[in-house]
């Protein structure tokens, strides 16, 4: 079956760290960007980061610089997101989708999403 699975999210204090996981099955990542992308609830989905196929470039939305970081290893078909120092305002859905490259509007194939709740 040819999927993205997200996974590593779940329910963390205020200051916490949480690391999730994108996997692919059916296919391989190797030629695709990976994005992540979270929506909370009653607002719209926005872009968290994005890691080229080759690993070489990274990108960040700006508010989260510094906190979250962006991997990938090829040889397991996984990407991460190394998320530290959260803050009640990160609890969203995480989704992640590969796209083409970083800088397309259009993902070729998104994940389930995997719920992050930052609460005391």
């Amino acid at each position: 079956q040819v999927q993205l699975v997200e996974s590593g999210g779940g329910l963390v204090q205020p200051g916490g760290s949480l690391r999730l996981s994108c996997a692919a099955s059916g296919f391989t990542l190797d030629y695709y960007a990976i994005g992540w992308f979270r929506q909370a609830p009653g607002k719209e989905r926005e872009g968290v980061s994005c890691i080229s196929s080759s690993g070489l470039s990274t990108y960040y939305a700006d508010s989260l610089k510094g906190r979250f970081t962006i991997s990938r290893d090829n040889a397991k078909n996984t990407v991460y997101l190394q998320m530290n120092s959260l803050k009640p305002e990160d609890t969203a859905v995480y989704y992640c989708a590969a796209k083409r490259r970083c800088r397309a509007t259009v993902a070729d194939r998104w994940g389930q999403g995997t719920q992050v709740t930052v609460s005391s």
